[in-house]
């Protein structure tokens, strides 16, 4: 075989070959290159940039619509946020902020959070709470079962002992009947109409040796006798009133008295009445006064030094450090029955806001076209180069058929 017989059978297939390959990696670079657009005297020359960075933002708007219609559809998204959300995680994530937040307090040089509780004390006394009382005090059955329940369960039982009936009646001896205290209401007592009263009524409804005595003699003069005396005399009539009350033994009948004083001892319809009054005095206090109580209450405490001691036991308290897991557990559960009703929902209000595909569109369009080549090759590197060997391939046995025809002719 000849040089030129020999020429002709290999260079068809070494140059398709070589055609084929180098045909391919040109048409993969010039996917993504030139990078930028090429001018050759202010026009600009074909097939600049690559395909890729000149419909990189139609790429974008595809990539986005590809995978919020194929990948992350409500359904994978509500999927998702199931996963996310398990209870275990969130009872986890709950206790953490619990825990964060208990922490906060403790360190809190500056004292924020109890600035901030101490503003909600002071409203809450101030505004909030006056508020609420003046209209619930109009109501009639307003603190009706609590009211009720103090009467039954304090003041109807209530009953003074040995002592404390000792001391009252010692100040009540001392203060209320003292035998000034006595003289005097005996002096304002019998006035000149009093007088005369007592006198008629004496005369009229007596009968036998009583009628008698107030007939001739009356008791007139007797009771003028003693105003003029308790007025002329008042240190003798004092001593006198202070003898009567020791010879009658008024100290040791008021101590027993008040010893056997109660409620229970009192008539069922008393003591319903009894209670029904107080309920109704509350209740109109309430409605008078009690809004004017409560803001002078809270323009009254310290609520800034209130609020302090609150954070400070509640964040030494073993109690609250115990029970925030199971805070966290209650708080889980019932984000748990909350999402189960409405994560639907939620999932369907939350897409428009996060704006997924816009974001996706952002990104893939802020990609330079460097690192959009980068990350592409990185993908499909071995699919890409697949692809020039298989243009050489092709390339040699299309060199090689046109080789071998030309051989048989």
């Amino acid at each position: 075989m000849d040089l030129s017989t020999f020429l002709l059978i290999v260079a068809p297939p070494v140059t398709g070959g070589i055609i084929g390959y180098f045909t391919n990696d040109l048409a993969i670079k010039m996917l993504f290159r030139p990078y930028r657009p090429l001018y050759i005297g202010g026009r600009k020359l074909p097939f600049t940039p690559g395909l890729i960075p000149s419909n990189q933002e139609r790429l974008a708007q595809r990539i986005a619509d590809t995978i919020m219609g194929s990948l992350l559809t409500p359904a994978e998204l509500e999927n998702l946020a199931r996963r996310l959300l398990q209870t275990e995680r969130v009872e986890g994530a709950i206790s953490w902020l619990l825990r964060s937040a208990l922490n906060q307090i403790r360190s809190d040089q500056e004292q924020k959070t109890a600035k901030i509780l101490s503003n909600v004390l002071r409203d809450l006394f101030s505004e909030s709470l006056p508020r609420m009382l003046r209209v619930l005090a109009r109501r009639e059955d307003f603190l009706e079962v609590q009211l009720n329940q103090i009467f039954d369960q304090v003041l109807l039982d209530l009953q003074l002992n040995a002592a404390q009936a000792t001391q009252l009646a010692d100040w009540l001896l001392t203060e209320v009947l003292s035998p000034n205290m006595v003289r005097q209401g005996l002096v304002d007592f019998l006035t000149d109409r009093n007088i005369q009263v007592i006198d008629e009524g004496f005369r009229e409804r007596t009968s036998g040796t009583y009628w008698v005595v107030a007939n001739l003699f009356g008791v007139r003069n007797s009771l003028v006798r003693l105003r003029t005396y308790c007025l002329d005399e008042r240190e003798e009539s004092n001593a006198r009133i202070a003898e009567l009350i020791a010879s009658l033994g008024v100290r040791d009948r008021l101590r027993e008295l008040l010893r056997d004083l109660s409620l229970q001892n009192l008539p069922v319809s008393t003591v319903r009445q009894l209670r029904k009054t107080m309920r109704d005095t509350v209740r109109v206090y309430l409605q008078d006064r009690g809004t004017e109580v409560l803001q002078g209450l809270g323009s009254s405490l310290d609520w800034d030094y209130i609020a302090a001691l609150i954070l400070g036991r509640l964040s030494q308290s073993e109690t609250v450090t115990t029970s925030l897991d199971l805070v966290s557990r209650e708080l889980a559960l019932i984000l748990e029955r909350y999402l189960e009703q409405d994560l639907e929902s939620i999932v369907a209000q939350a897409i428009p806001i996060l704006n997924i595909d816009q974001v996706i569109i952002n990104r893939v369009k802020a990609t330079s076209p460097e690192d959009l080549e980068a990350a592409i090759q990185g993908i499909v590197r071995s699919e890409l180069q697949a692809i020039v060997n298989l243009g050489g391939i092709l390339g040699f046995v299309i060199g090689l058929l046109q080789a071998t025809t030309l051989l048989l002719r």
